[in-house]
């Protein structure tokens, strides 16, 4: 959205919010806030944007070695990269003979480029990616034992014997209760809301 000089200046913007600006103008999205700002006042005040250069070019840093590469080196403006060196950085510190990038870090790692966020280290992009990687963990443990409940207490009720296939039965069930907003548990009620899609499963004497 296009706003007037006026509205811009009458409004405090973070530098993250210049640079999101910048960017959906066309503009240079590197500079100081003092930078940033120039380069939105004159876009606005009518200068094309072909003609907005940035007031000084972003330093080209070297890629860094496996062995620069410390818990300590900023993510940004320090020629870190997701290049073998640091592939071979993470297999040593995760103690793996391969080590292969999540898409994860490379949120994390574009998000504090974005930002020109000059402090998340390396160390902070290992231990954002850990706590991911166990919430992930923890939900897949917590579903398999939600499984393991539902199939046992399916099993247990009584008019579970109607049915051949027991665990496909359980298995359409289960998907029903797992995408519902619902507990995730077995109820008896579910074989009469769900009895058209598991009748084909009655046994012989049972589908009258």
């Amino acid at each position: 959205m296009i706003i007037t000089p006026a509205q811009f200046k009458s409004k405090y913007y973070y530098k993250t919010d210049l640079i999101a600006l910048c960017r959906s103008y066309g503009l240079p999205t590197y500079g100081t806030k003092a930078e940033l700002n120039h380069y939105i006042l004159a876009y606005l005040s009518g200068t094309p944007k072909q003609m907005i250069h940035p007031n000084r070019k972003r330093p080209i840093h070297k890629l860094l070695t496996s062995d620069e590469i410390s818990l300590q080196t900023p993510l940004v403006g320090s020629g870190f990269a997701f290049n073998d060196a640091a592939r071979k950085f993470f297999a040593n510190y995760f103690g793996v003979t391969k080590f292969s990038f999540k898409k994860k870090m490379a949120v994390i790692k574009r998000k504090a480029e974005t930002d020109n966020d000059l402090a998340i280290t390396v160390g902070d992009l290992i231990r954002e990616y850990e706590e991911s990687d166990q919430l992930v963990s923890q939900s897949k443990e917590a579903q398999t034992y939600q499984w393991n409940n539902f199939v046992k207490d399916f099993c247990a009720d009584p008019t579970s014997l109607r049915f051949n296939q027991k665990i496909k039965v359980a298995v359409i069930l289960w998907q029903k209760v797992k995408r519902s907003t619902g507990p995730k548990s077995y109820q008896h009620d579910l074989l009469i809301k769900y009895g058209d899609e598991i009748k084909p499963f009655l046994k012989q004497g049972f589908n009258d």
